[in-house]
């Protein structure tokens, strides 16, 4: 039997606040266990919450970027379910009344675009974090540092097909959270995590499978793995006469399946009640123009600009402004050096053939954009020539040097001196009389062989425009 896929994503993104959801203890990633923590995201007895405002000013934001209705009026519930890593023994979120409803983000994929619902965006506080690695075989480690960290948690329709929908969803939701400045989206350290729910059904049957959820996967591959793996596990299962279970299911990147972890939780099992100690948020429609008005430039806007601006084609511009990070790189090289579409080039095959071949952003390179903008700039004032920036740049990647320098160095400058050209076509049409004399009797196909001989006596470093030139003339 043939099935489709049905593929839903919640996806948590931590906010980029300085203190927590509802004390004033720091965020900070990385500091000593346990270290940022108060009576209130304790959950001591007494303690109460105290709203972040700027953790509402930043859900509104992501809620407008991703076309959502804002909503005048939110609740917070309690949900209640225990956990170690849990200190409260319940969590702060929303459930009946979230701050937004209704969005939508739309993909590209194999030059089609597909629009993706947003069901809604909510806002809640994380939990502590449970540490099984370092404890023993018996005991787990717990660090409180996270727990009351401000989230939003972004719930798509049932709309992706497949786990390249899905990828490809996560992407542009990542860049359009960095764009935004609300979340930094790095999956590594936990400040977007992603859940996956997955059915199939026969393809033309209306109702939905069911569904199995896929927990906390830290990348957008293992995402896209997670899900492939999981779609032709229960394809295995219906095809056996089984009926698949609707269970919470993790992934283990190592073996590449996924595993049950318990049975799926549903809505009354957290027993959601509207928390005691904190008033309904109204959001004022004065509140979200505001947000409106100072909302910054989304990767659509800026693929828009880098047309207009610089020139570049649609796909170009796409592929400068899919990360925030690589836009940024680009702006600045060519502030450096104005000729947008080669330092588009260089980076588009160069730089990036070499990121990702060793699976590194570009926040990892060590080539500054200044030395993208300046080895251009040494290309078009004829100091070297493309060829030779080729290699210029693989030093560049290698050591973080600037271009200058390694020319300098490895006295790699283009040779551009008239009478020293003319004498190398001298000497290589001497060394040649048989290629000549097959030349000047009407084999114009060797004017190539002389060429590649000058650039060969030259070591790459005469001026190509005049090695040409000078030929023509000789010959």
């Amino acid at each position: 039997m043939e099935y489709e896929a049905v593929i839903g994503l919640e996806v948590h993104a931590q906010l980029l606040t300085k203190s927590k959801l509802f004390c004033s203890c720091s965020t900070n990633f990385g500091d000593e266990p346990n270290s940022n923590t108060c009576p209130v995201c304790l959950g001591l007895p007494g303690a109460l919450p105290v709203l972040n405002q700027n953790a509402v000013n930043l859900s509104i934001t992501l809620g407008l970027a991703l076309n959502c209705d804002i909503q005048n009026e939110s609740i917070w519930e309690r949900k209640n379910y225990f956990y170690q890593d849990l200190p409260k023994g319940y969590q702060i979120t929303q459930f009946q009344k979230p701050i937004c409803l209704d969005g939508h983000l739309d993909i590209d994929l194999d030059g089609n675009s597909k629009r993706i619902g947003i069901t809604r965006i909510h806002m809640e506080e994380d939990a502590g974090k449970s540490i099984h690695d370092d404890a023993g075989a018996n005991a787990s480690l717990v660090d409180l540092n996270r727990a009351s960290v401000p989230l939003c948690e972004i719930v798509s329709e049932p709309d992706l097909r497949s786990a390249e929908e899905a990828g490809a969803y996560l992407r542009k939701l990542r860049s359009i959270l960095r764009y935004s400045e609300v979340c930094d989206g790095n999956m590594e350290e936990g400040s977007m995590r992603c859940d996956a729910n997955v059915s199939i059904r026969p393809v033309g049957q209306k109702e939905f499978g069911t569904r199995t959820e896929l927990k906390n996967i830290n990348s957008v591959k293992f995402v896209e793995k997670a899900i492939r793996y999981e779609i032709e596990r229960q394809k295995a299962v219906l095809d056996s006469g089984e009926k698949v279970v609707q269970e919470t299911r993790s992934y283990d990147n190592q073996k590449n399946t996924t595993f049950t972890m318990r049975s799926k939780e549903e809505a009354h099992d957290y027993r959601y009640f509207p928390d005691p100690d904190l008033v309904p948020l109204i959001v004022s429609d004065e509140w979200v123009q505001k947000q409106k008005d100072s909302l910054p430039e989304l990767p659509e806007q800026k693929a828009s600009r880098f047309v207009s601006d610089y020139k570049l084609s649609e796909y170009d511009a796409g592929v400068l402004t899919a990360d925030k990070s690589l836009a940024d790189y680009f702006e600045t090289a060519v502030r450096t050096h104005n000729s947008p579409k080669k330092i588009a080039n260089f980076i588009m095959t160069e730089l990036m053939r070499e990121l990702k071949n060793d699976e590194k952003e570009i926040d990892d390179c060590i080539v500054k954009p200044e030395h993208m903008g300046e080895l251009v700039a040494l290309i078009d004032s004829g100091d070297i020539s493309g060829k030779i920036a080729k290699s210029v740049f693989e030093d560049m990647y290698k050591t973080g040097d600037s271009p200058k320098a390694i020319v300098e160095k490895k006295g790699l400058k283009q040779v551009s001196d008239s009478s020293a050209i003319e004498k190398m076509v001298d000497d290589v049409i001497a060394a040649n009389p048989g290629q000549y004399e097959q030349y000047k009797a009407g084999k114009e196909a060797l004017f190539g062989f002389f060429v590649g001989q000058v650039m060969k006596a030259s070591k790459g470093q005469a001026n190509p425009q005049m090695v040409n030139e000078v030929l023509k003339k000789k010959l």
